[in-house]
This record gives structure tokens, sequence and C-alpha cells, in this order.
């Protein structure tokens, strides 16, 4: 299994790549894979998300790593949660791209950096799990240099498509020139309303273009979902029976099928 890096990636905000982090990670944890959750947006929701603090000094987060002050390996914090690691981000991260202007091997630095985990049979992750920054910035063209695929939650409102196009190309451009085995993983539905004739619309959409790279599961919108974060918790701890934690165990179940080995036909 050596797809393991995996970035939840959409320039748009508010698509739900955040509460994908999050809930993937524990759902992944819970069936006892080692994950380690490496937030990359300066907006630090997943590192509060996940119970830790987006203002703690900036020496434990990613951004002293992408600096060059620290070695990823001292930046890990273990959360509350078995199995799940996760390294902060804070505000300081938006800085980043100014200073490290001058160094024209920026873009592979978060890759160079992992390669010391990757290579480092004891601290042996299942899956690295990189929550990107809503825009098409350094740091998420970091994230697209260090990851094996992607995972692209796609909000099923008007307008979520054109978005997508603009990815692709981004995508393509850093497999032609970065990363050629950059692939896209999955699509992930999010903030889905059976009630709303248009949410029906971008899936079958969705559907007819991206074909079997969408996956079955359907989040839903779901205010469990969106009140769990402030307590720190998944929603698939906070509250396991709501819908928004139905459907991302079986999100889960979907994301763990992927790496089975094919059954031969023999």
């Amino acid at each position: 299994m050596d797809k393991k890096v995996i970035s939840i990636i959409n320039q748009k905000g508010g698509v739900g790549k955040t509460t994908t982090v999050i809930n993937l990670a524990a759902g992944l944890s819970m069936k006892g894979k080692k994950i380690l959750v490496i937030d990359l947006d300066p907006q630090g929701n997943a590192t509060t998300g996940l119970g830790l603090s987006n203002t703690a000094s900036s020496d434990t987060t990613i951004y002293s790593v992408l600096n060059g002050n620290k070695q990823i390996s001292e930046v890990i914090q273990k959360t509350s949660f078995e199995n799940l690691n996760l390294i902060t981000s804070n505000v300081d991260l938006s800085g980043l791209e100014v200073e490290t202007a001058g160094d024209s091997r920026r873009a592979f630095k978060l890759k160079d950096e992992l390669a010391s985990i990757l290579n480092d049979s004891r601290a042996s992750y299942d899956y690295i799990l990189i929550d990107c920054p809503p825009s098409l910035s350094l740091l998420t063209i970091m994230a697209l240099v260090a990851s094996d695929a992607l995972v692209v939650p796609l909000q099923t409102e008007f307008f979520a498509l054109e978005g997508l196009t603009q990815l692709m190309k981004t995508i393509e451009r850093i497999k032609n020139n970065l990363n050629p085995e950059l692939s896209i993983r999955g699509i992930l539905l999010t903030m889905y309303d059976r009630r709303n004739k248009l949410s029906g619309e971008v899936e079958k959409e969705a559907r007819n273009y991206f074909k079997e790279k969408v996956y079955q599961s359907v989040v839903p919108r779901n205010v469990r979902l969106s009140e769990a974060p402030s307590h720190g918790v998944p929603v698939l701890i906070y509250d396991k029976a709501c819908p928004g934690s139905k459907s991302y165990f079986s999100f889960t179940e979907e994301f763990l099928n992927q790496d089975k080995p094919v059954e031969s036909a023999a």
C-alpha cells in the first residue's frame, strides 16, 4: 500500500474539506489504521476540530517545518483519539509564501520532509491526510507535490463544477511538471440536500462527468456536522448516529475498499 499521502483539496472554501479530513481520519483510526493529519490551512480548523490549539507557539506547527526550523518528526502531536496523530497549523503559516520567495525548491519542501517519515519504519502510518487551504496558493502546491492522490469534496450547489475545472487544470500542471504520479482518488459530494432539486442535478452531472470517481456515499447537510468541531471532536464521536456520521462511516468503508487488492478472476 504505497498510495499513502492523500490531500483533501478544493480551492473553494466552505465545501466540507476540513470536516472530511477530521472524520475520515477518525473513521480510519477507529478501524485500527494509524493516521497522521497535517493541517496545512493557516486557519487551523483541523487542529481545533481534533481538540488541539491553533494559537500555540509556531515552533510546534507545520510552519516551523516548512520554514526549515524543525524536523517533521519533532512537531507530530498526539490527539486524544487512538491511532490519530496531528501536525498543527496556525495563522503564521500564511506568511510562508513571502518568506520562502527566494527558495527555488520550496514547492518540494513538504515532500522532502515527509520522505523522512515515509522511510522510517518506526513511524509507520497507514495514511497521511493533508488538509489544504481553500486557495491555489504555495501551500496547496506543496500538498499536491507531496501527495500520492487527492480526495475532492464537492458541494452540491450551483457553480460547484465550474470551480472544479480550475482545480483540474492546476492538477494537470502539477502532474506534468512536478508530480507525474498524482491521481484523483475520488470525489465526495457534500452538503447534499434531498429537498433541493439542485443537489440532485449537481450529483447527476458529477457522476456523468467523473463516472466511478464519485463516491457512492454522499454527505448531507447536517447540523451535527457543523456543531462537532466547536467541541473539538469528530462528528463520528460527537454523535455516532446522526446522518452526517453515517455518511462518513460509509465513506470510510469506501475509501478503505479502494486499497483492497482486486480479486483476480482466476
